[in-house]
C-alpha cells in the first residue's frame, strides 16, 4: 500500500530536479535482497582484484579462539589481556590478590605510620566490601591484624641489608668532588 505523505515527498522532489540529485550522490537503492547480495559480491570481487585484500595481518593463519566455546565478552577479556589493565576485578577478587601480595607492597614503605595506614585503609574497604549485596565472588579476605603486620614488617627491615654508608653514586660529579677536597 502507498503511504501518501511519501507519494507527496516523491512528487515534490521530482517537481523540483532534485529527484536526479539525490540519486546520483546518494547510495545506490536496491528493490529486492538478491540485488543486494549480488552488488556486494560484485564489490567484493572488484576488491580481490585491485589487492585491496593483500598482505593482511594474519593471513592463511586460522583465526584465534575458533575452537573456544563462544564467550559473549570476547572483547572485554582481550582488551583486559592485550592493555594489561588491572583493578577491573569485581572487589573480592581484587582485595583477594592484594591480601595475597600484601608483605610486598607493605615492604615498599619506609615509615611505620604508612604501614598502619595502608593496613587500617585495607581493612577498612575489606569491611566496606562484605557489607555490599552486588552479586559475583563472595568477599572471604580476612582482615589484617595490624599490630602485627607491623611487627612482621619491622622484622622483614631488620632482616634486610644495612643500606651503603655512601649515599652518593661513585661515578657522580659529588663524589669526585669530595673525594678530591679530602
Amino acid at each position: 500500500m502507498d503511504d501518501p505523505r511519501s507519494n507527496a515527498a516523491r512528487y515534490r522532489a521530482e517537481r523540483d530536479g532534485e529527484a536526479e540529485a539525490a540519486q546520483a550522490s546518494g547510495p545506490p537503492r536496491w528493490t529486492t535482497r538478491e540485488e543486494r547480495v549480488s552488488a556486494v559480491e560484485a564489490s567484493i570481487q572488484v576488491a580481490i582484484r585491485r589487492g585491496d585484500f593483500d598482505n593482511l595481518p594474519g593471513a592463511g593463519k586460522p583465526l584465534e579462539g575458533i575452537d573456544k566455546p563462544h564467550d559473549p565478552n570476547w572483547w572485554i577479556r582481550q582488551k583486559i589481556e592485550r592493555e594489561n589493565l588491572t583493578g577491573l576485578a569485581p572487589p573480592a577478587i581484587q582485595l583477594r590478590n592484594e591480601h595475597r601480595a600484601m608483605d610486598e607492597t607493605l615492604d615498599g614503605f619506609w615509615r611505620e605510620d604508612d604501614v598502619r595506614e595502608h593496613l587500617a585503609e585495607f581493612n577498612k574497604r575489606v569491611k566496606y566490601a562484605r557489607m555490599q549485596l552486588q552479586g559475583g565472588p563472595p568477599v572471604v579476605t580476612p582482615l589484617h591484624d595490624v599490630e602485627a603486620d607491623v611487627r612482621a614488617w619491622r622484622e622483614r627491615r631488620a632482616a634486610k641489608p644495612a643500606p651503603d654508608p655512601d649515599p652518593a653514586p661513585r661515578g657522580s660529579w659529588i663524589a669526585r668532588f669530595l673525594r678530591g677536597a679530602g
